[in-house]
């Protein structure tokens, strides 16, 4: 064979081995998604909405159960009921959590005024405690539970069954590590934490793995210009309905949002995020206590866990939000 042949050949071959090579890697099965439950404080701040709406686009995620958290049971569970009917997601269990303190409705009240929860095509649990522990333990693969919201319904179900821990990893959007609100220099006490230190405590405490976004990194999101604008524009049933209920929510005394050109503070889709992906942040091994004033300080004696401490690209993760909503990958 002489020198041309041979280069031909080889380069046959290589072309053959490639394209080979291409077929296997395009059969090869993605993986399976991972299965979750959203436990939520949804309809005081807009970004419990707006998590909701992300998880729904995000293929790595299998939403097995929505729960709601921190009272308003009924007002929670109707914003859930309409908001997973009307973007087409009505398969979905919600758990309504113990109608405990605080009681009554929110700012989206508006919203679900003439909405019947009975009509809800899906399962309610009326047992949320009781419908998470057994999500958790009857997953045949481990579960995770992203909790976006005070955590007391989290906690009665860690006292009701403490095996919960062993079968499920935590990922939550809490406290406030070396920045507070709006980049502050000095940490605040996060709502979710504040609003029931006890409930944080034993969740941050608990024997699952645990990983968190705090007011460090989720409290710098917001969405505005051509990002928002591509929102705006999408008549995806997902961000439209999001925006619905961002401008209802604004008319309910929100001055500093404004839906027609920028949203609030989009803290809770950080840690929908952070279930499946952590590249975009800075990921630090910290242990972290929790206060009886419901701050969280750095104690290397405290639970370790995985904290989203810095941005690595900001702008990436509004990308791919964007993304998401829209439909566009």
């Amino acid at each position: 064979m002489n020198r041309r042949k041979f280069i031909q050949a080889s380069a046959g071959a290589a072309l053959s081995a490639g394209v080979f090579a291409g077929c296997r890697s395009a059969l090869r099965p993605a993986p399976d998604p991972i299965p979750v439950i959203l436990a939520t404080d949804i309809g005081d701040d807009i970004d419990d909405t707006w998590a909701l709406g992300f998880l729904l686009k995000c293929p790595e995620l299998r939403l097995k159960l929505v729960a709601t958290e921190f009272g308003k049971a009924p007002y929670r569970a109707k914003l859930l009921g309409k908001f997973l009917e009307q973007t087409g997601h009505a398969g979905v269990p919600i758990a309504v959590g113990p109608d405990v303190e605080p009681r009554g409705e929110g700012a989206l009240a508006e919203w679900v005024k003439d909405y019947d929860l009975s009509s809800y095509p899906g399962r309610v649990h009326t047992d949320g405690v009781g419908a998470m522990i057994e999500v958790i333990m009857g997953s045949p693969q481990p579960l995770t539970l992203i909790c976006i919201g005070p955590m007391p319904n989290v906690a009665a179900a860690l006292e009701r069954e403490p095996r919960i821990a062993e079968r499920a990893r935590f990922v939550g959007m809490d406290g406030s590590v070396r920045l507070g609100y709006g980049g502050a220099k000095t940490p605040d006490a996060e709502w979710n934490v504040k609003a029931n230190p006890a409930a944080a405590r034993k969740g941050l405490s608990a024997r699952w793995d645990i990983t968190i976004t705090p007011l460090d990194t989720c409290g710098l999101v917001t969405l505005e210009g051509a990002r928002y604008q591509r929102l705006l524009q999408s008549r995806d049933p997902v961000p439209a309905t999001i925006l619905e209920n961002y401008r209802i929510w604004c008319k309910a005394g929100h001055k500093e949002a404004d839906a027609d050109s920028h949203s609030s503070v989009l803290f809770d889709p950080v840690a929908v995020y952070l279930a499946f992906d952590q590249q975009f942040c800075k990921m630090e091994r910290l242990g972290i206590r929790v206060t009886d004033d419901g701050t969280t300080v750095i104690d290397d004696q405290a639970k370790q866990m995985n904290v989203a401490t810095a941005w690595q690209d900001l702008d990436g993760f509004r990308d791919l939000l964007v993304n998401r909503l829209c439909g566009a990958g």
